[in-house]
């Protein structure tokens, strides 16, 4: 089961996050979401736990625990939107030019 965890403090650590879901089941992975130019943490990510009864009982345990001085949100992550369609980009999308 995927989780999504957010408010996590910016100077978390992948093993910190892993350790908390440990303690709950088998956790499988885990990845915390950084910036793409700066580098930094953005302050939430995701962990998945293979047992669906270990995750429940982690989602449970740790929203709104505190973390690191953080109440933490965790919840079953939803899947990304799908972003592609909706037309307007590129060229065109209007009435052909008269020249």
């Amino acid at each position: 089961m995927n989780i999504y965890v957010g408010n996590l403090p910016r100077a978390s650590s992948e093993d910190a996050v892993r350790k908390a879901f440990e303690a709950h089941g088998q956790v499988a992975d885990v990845k915390l979401i950084k910036d793409n130019f700066t580098g930094e943490l953005r302050g939430f990510g995701f962990v998945e736990m293979p047992n669906k009864a270990e995750a429940i009982a982690a989602m449970q345990a740790l929203n709104g625990a505190d973390f690191e001085g953080r109440k933490l949100v965790v919840n079953e992550a939803r899947p990304k939107p799908d972003r592609r369609g909706g037309g307007g980009g590129g060229f065109g999308g209007g009435r052909p030019r008269s020249w």
